[in-house]
């Protein structure tokens, strides 16, 4: 329930704020609620998925992870069993919010094929954050150093086109949220939701989700394996 909650008040106290901003030359959509469904989408998922790491975190201190890596089990499925589990959360969530969502401001213009890249590509973007949280976990061992680290990947949801289009942002902001991944992932997604379902913004959503999730199981891969030559 928190993980649909605090997105949805986010997503009430945005549209109150930001709302109008849909009359600008430019904007794309007099629609907000439409805009910003992808980004709420993301931001739920990157509020549920660095659990992940929390939890391994626990294991460590507890001293569960260290038997869990004498047992005869591969070590790459210690990882993608605890990721499995991240991203079926995130779809699920994904999908719930999506309906939510759309329930008050509309369906996805994408249709039903819109609604599975979005439910694929938060799959994806789960196994991404909670990777990350995982390797974190993996190096440091504690559960408050993955907590604390929590605000920097508010703060990358945040600094991308989740909530504003990059077209109308100042210079340095819109160059930040550019070469920001979560954009590209965001604005393909918004293409379905806005517009008919387009196969080169679905190759785009699926494509960078992927990219981002392998590069999350290999930065946690490479902590599990620094950990066990180091213990």
């Amino acid at each position: 329930m928190p993980n649909l909650f605090f997105p949805l008040f986010f997503l009430v106290i945005n549209n109150a704020a930001l709302g109008r901003a849909t009359r600008l030359p430019g904007f794309g959509t007099d629609s907000y609620l439409k805009f910003v469904l992808p980004g709420t989408v993301m931001q739920a998922v990157m509020l549920s998925s660095t659990s992940a790491g929390a939890e391994v975190a626990l294991d460590i201190e507890s001293g569960f992870f260290d038997r869990l890596l004498s047992s005869p089990v591969s070590r790459i499925a210690i990882l993608l069993g605890n990721l499995a589990g991240v991203a079926v959360y995130g779809a699920i969530l994904a999908l719930l919010l999506a309906v939510s969502i759309g329930l008050v401001g509309g369906t996805m213009g994408g249709g039903l094929l819109a609604y599975l890249v979005l439910i694929v590509a938060s799959g994806l973007f789960a196994v991404t954050f909670g990777a990350v949280s995982m390797a974190m976990a993996i190096r440091t061992g504690s559960v408050e150093a993955v907590q604390g680290a929590f605000p920097i990947f508010f703060v990358i949801v945040f600094v991308s086109s989740a909530f504003f289009p990059t077209a109308l942002m100042r210079r340095g902001y819109r160059s930040v949220a550019q070469a920001n991944p979560v954009t590209w992932l965001i604005d393909a997604l918004r293409d379905l939701t806005l517009q008919p379902f387009s196969g080169r913004a679905a190759c785009i959503a699926v494509g960078v989700g992927a990219a981002c999730a392998a590069g999350g199981v290999a930065l946690a891969y490479a902590a599990l394996s620094k950990r066990l030559g180091s213990s």
